[in-house]
């Protein structure tokens, strides 16, 4: 979809030294890299509360 390359990510790193600094690039990945995890963390939570709420309303029949 998006032909991103080195060339591309160089460019897009070089705007955001000189938006940001040097000494706001760590703090900044950082933040995003913990923002990612949380957001991983809650969609694997919404997804195993859905699968225990199907076992709730879809108890398993008892066999004869």
């Amino acid at each position: 979809m998006f032909g991103i390359g080195m060339p591309e990510l160089l460019v897009i790193l070089l705007i955001c030294l000189l938006i940001f600094g040097a000494a706001k690039l760590p703090e900044i990945g950082k933040a995003l890299g913990k923002t990612i995890n949380e957001f991983k963390k809650g969609m694997r939570e919404i997804d195993s509360d859905s699968k225990n709420e199907e076992k709730k309303e879809n108890p398993p029949s008892p066999k004869k």
